[in-house]
């Protein structure tokens, strides 16, 4: 039977040195549902993300994704990603003045029949990609401008469509808000819910609480390595979460 999540974690621990970032962290990501994980700084959001993208490993514990148990032994970016898990860190991680296609592909170029690289096709599948996925269809967009043409939502956008592109189920964006103009921020939520109209996974990290709610269904509040409370959205008003976050929820009317 088909698993309802598409990533579970159980029991998870990671320490650096005396320092213990996550204390036995279990969480469950939906399938099609856009999940934030929230929480101050130092909290273990950090260590808990790359920890899904490979970049570290767990001291202990368990990680399933779409029903299939994780060997940590052998887990990496590469492994992550053919897993269907792509991050979007808060730099972005695009050459500013490089040609969109290039971005795109990054790592992961097309190849013709010989071996080399397609850049036909690659700027072919910009272009969709720009239309489609991103929906900017403006006159002067091609594939051969720079990322420095992109407003700052637009690259966040781009970085977003980028791991849709590459069939990625789980997205996990890290502030993809932070310091963007109101208007960028409209542009990156809707982004956001394109990955949901999608049916695909995401996880949301921001501390712009005002974005965070607009765009998820759950609410993940980390506290000192350890998962405190998890939130649907119909159980939370946007006041009553950020009462939750500043007090540690005492005494607290969360409606």
């Amino acid at each position: 039977m088909a698993s309802s999540y598409a990533v579970e974690l159980r029991g998870l621990w990671k320490s650096f040195g005396a320092v213990s970032a996550l204390r036995g962290v279990d969480l469950e990501l939906k399938k099609g549902e856009i999940l934030a994980l929230l929480g101050d700084n130092g909290a273990g959001k950090s260590t808990l993300i790359k920890i899904l993208a490979g970049v570290h490993r767990p001291d202990r514990g368990e990680m399933i994704v779409d029903g299939r148990p994780v060997d940590f032994r052998a887990y990496s970016v590469s492994q992550a990603r053919a897993m269907g898990i792509e991050t979007v860190y808060q730099e972005r991680s695009l050459g500013e003045r490089q040609p969109l296609w290039r971005n795109v592909f990054a790592g992961r170029p097309l190849k013709n029949r010989l071996g080399f690289i397609d850049a036909r096709r690659e700027k072919a599948e910009t272009m969709k990609l720009l239309s489609d996925v991103l929906g900017l269809k403006g006159a002067g967009l091609h594939a051969d401008a720079s990322v420095l043409t992109l407003s700052g939502g637009e690259r966040q956008g781009l970085a977003i469509a980028r791991a849709m592109y590459f069939d990625a189920s789980i997205i996990v964006l890290d502030e993809p808000t932070t310091a963007l103009a109101v208007s960028e921020v409209e542009k990156v939520l809707q982004f956001v819910a394109r990955i949901r109209a999608a049916g695909k996974s995401c996880i949301f990290i921001s501390h712009e609480l005002p974005h965070v709610y607009r765009a998820a269904d759950r609410f993940a509040v980390l506290e000192r390595g350890r998962i405190a409370v998890v939130l649907d959205k119909s159980a939370v008003s946007l006041d009553g979460l950020m009462r939750r976050l500043m007090t540690g929820g005492e005494g607290d009317e969360l409606a």
